[in-house]
Order: structure tokens, then sequence, then C-alpha cells
């Protein structure tokens, strides 16, 4: 089991940016399909973002929800061993818990295995 610990959330308004990240303890995150998931209140955890383990036949790939493609990039720092999400052009629909999480795919579907505590993203009209 991969502990992880979200950073970053705050406050900012309609289209700023913010820079979320996932630091990992007792595994290497290299060797796991990562993933960004939110959720907002009285809502279900959506899909945010996903990057494929470096071992894979598609390591690094990238996938991202329609509603944030364009504005998020996810990231994988293997030193560090921490995943990042950079949100730019923030809508206040973007305003939830934003989770990172070990992932796995069925299909087309990302879900969601492991995940840490959240961090709060509030983003003002």
């Amino acid at each position: 089991q991969a502990q992880l610990v979200e950073s970053g959330g705050g406050l900012v308004q309609a289209g700023g940016s913010l820079r979320l990240s996932c630091a990992a303890s007792g595994r290497t995150l290299s060797s796991y399909n990562m993933g960004w998931f939110r959720q907002a209140p009285g809502k279900e955890r959506e899909f945010v973002a996903a990057i494929s383990r470096s071992d894979s036949r598609s390591g690094g790939s990238t996938y991202y929800a329609d509603s944030v493609k364009g504005r998020f990039t996810i990231s994988r720092d293997s030193v560090k061993n921490t995943v990042y999400l950079q949100m730019n052009s923030l809508k206040p629909e973007d305003t939830a818990v934003y989770y990172c999480a070990t992932a796995y795919r069925i299909d087309s579907n990302w879900l969601a295995d492991r995940w840490g505590q959240g961090t709060q993203v509030t983003v003002s009209s």
C-alpha cells in the first residue's frame, strides 16, 4: 500500500493557476499508474487525470477528463517520488477536494485504488 499525501490546494480566483503535489512513501510511484480524482460536496468522486506507470507498454502516457483537457497537466518526478497536477485557467466548477491515487484502467475508464487524504481547491468567481 502506498501512503499518499496531497498538498498545494487553496483559494484562487477564476482564471488563476494552482499546482498540486502528491508525495508518496512506502512505494515507488513509477511502478504505478497514478491518477488525480476530485469530489465536490454531494457528488461522487470523478476522474480528472492519470499517468501510466513508467514500465508499461504505454509508459508515461497521460489521460484527461474532457472537462479539464487543455487546462490541466499531470506529471511525475521519479527522483522526488512525486506526482503533480498543474491546473491552469481554473473555473468555479473545478472547486472540489482533490485526491491523488494509485489507479487502474478498465477499458477506457480510470478507477482509483488507494488514495490520500485530499487537498481542497476553491475557485472563486
